[in-house]
């Protein structure tokens, strides 16, 4: 659970950064790539440790959720809360990139520390 609260507390900090000057489109487009980060690594740790070989089915199945989750997010941020655009997809790429970059680096620690 250590490296979710890792993730949310430096996300929380740069999005009030961030936030101050472009708004809550900061924070909505930090919003879904936090979660979803969260729960893949939370997901794949748990099963990591259950059973090892179903790592790959797991995450392949978390990354087509994904898909429709960020769609559905993406058109209701803009859709249904009206975001201006540009602030708020600069933030959700950024956020995406830099959280699933964290996420893929522990999961190579966590690959590795178990062979």
């Amino acid at each position: 659970m250590k490296p979710v609260l890792w993730l949310a507390s430096v996300s929380a900090v740069s999005a009030a950064l961030l936030g101050a000057r472009f708004g809550r489109e900061v924070w909505i487009g930090m919003l879904a790539p936090l979660i979803a980060a969260s729960a893949t690594w939370t997901l794949t740790e748990r099963i990591h440790r259950a059973n090892p070989g179903q790592v790959t089915a797991v995450m392949m199945t978390a990354f087509a959720g994904k898909l429709v989750f960020f769609g559905a997010y993406v058109g209701l941020a803009i859709g249904v809360l009206g975001v201006r655009p540009v602030p708020f997809v600069a933030s959700f790429t950024g956020y995406f990139i830099a959280l699933h970059v964290i996420e893929a680096l522990w999961l190579k620690r966590l690959f590795v520390s178990s062979n």
